[in-house]
């Protein structure tokens, strides 16, 4: 049964709240707490996810199980070369038995959809997700539809040196929120997830996670409302746009982040900060949630490249070399 979960809440039933979901999602993806915390804020701020790992290290079940303890209405699709852009929106049908065409509705019409190896499908079946992802509508044959929020898609993606991977457009690209790298678990954290399965404490199945119900659409709106209401300050929308328009001006960047970026690192900080048990944001809260915001909208030059230079290692010199405001 759903935790009876006011239309409005105070900024501590909203902590409170979002603290029990990412227990119950700790319960399951083991060993993953920073993971669960992102994709929590990105959900909470009304934004999409991209998660890249390699299979086998519970994408699918963090999605699964999101949807069951939000009781969200959730639609898998497993992304594949010959997958249609009708798979994905839907398609119109002639009914014999009225001699009437219907739209048959596809699996984008959902709260939660999760869209499985997104990258193994070409660019034209991606682009079905643009519209939708953008303006939450879906038009089939010149009739637009217009879905219940929330919607989210989580996208999940393998590594691009990986057989069979086509790469995202850019533009489909800097529709998500958030990118996230999953890895594999540490040592004991696996010990521990092995164990618990063996016990059967853990299910192995996707379909088996013993999940409680902590909220449901309106509760994660409410958290989206209690988001906004957090403060933030000049100073620190004036750090958001040195950080961001410094991603422009690096000598190791072809691309920058855009006005989208900035926009994504300030509603994602306040969402940490009210996470985290605050009202307002603090320099630690941007920092908590530039990575996954910036590292998909950022794209090297050819010599950076060459010469052993990452993302995320710039991304690292950038936090630091550009100044936070005090506290």
């Amino acid at each position: 049964m759903t935790t009876d979960v006011p239309g409005e809440m105070t900024p501590e039933q909203a902590t409170a709240l979002a603290g029990r979901i990412e227990a119950q999602l700790n319960q399951v993806l083991i060993g993953q707490p920073a993971i669960t915390r992102q994709v929590m804020i990105a959900l909470i701020t009304g934004g999409h996810v991209l998660i890249e790992g390699v299979p086998g290290l519970g994408k699918t079940l963090l999605a699964r199980s999101l949807a069951r303890v939000l009781e969200l209405d959730f639609q898998r699709i497993q992304f594949t070369p010959d997958l249609m852009p009708s798979d994905v929106t839907g398609h119109v049908l002639f009914d014999s038995q009225t001699g009437d065409f219907r739209v048959r509705k596809g699996p984008a019409f959902t709260n939660l959809l999760l869209a499985d190896e997104i990258n193994r499908a070409p660019a034209k079946t991606q682009a079905a997700l643009l519209e939708v992802m953008q303006e939450r509508r879906i038009t089939i044959e010149g009739e637009s539809f217009d879905l219940a929020p929330p919607f989210v898609v989580l996208a999940t993606q393998n590594p691009l040196d990986q057989e069979g991977t086509y790469p995202l457009p850019e533009a489909e690209l800097d529709r998500f929120l958030f990118k996230i790298l999953i890895d594999y678990p540490s040592h004991e954290d696996e010990a521990r997830m092995m164990e618990m399965v063996l016990d059967g404490r853990l299910p192995d199945s996707l379909d088996a996670a013993q999940l409680t119900p902590e909220a449901n659409a309106e509760g994660i709106l409410a958290l989206g409302r209690q988001a906004d209401a957090v403060i933030l300050d000049r100073a620190l929308v004036d750090y958001i746009l040195r950080l961001v328009r410094a991603t422009r001006d690096h000598p190791s960047l072809v691309q920058g982040g855009g006005p989208r970026a900035s926009i994504a690192l300030a509603r994602t900080a306040k969402t940490q900060a009210l996470l985290a048990g605050r009202d307002f944001v603090i320099p630690d809260d941007v920092k908590q949630v530039a990575a996954p915001v910036l590292r998909h909208r950022l794209r090297l030059g050819v010599d950076a490249d060459i010469e052993g230079q990452t993302v995320e290692s710039l991304l690292e010199q950038l936090l630091e070399q550009v100044e936070a405001p005090r506290q």
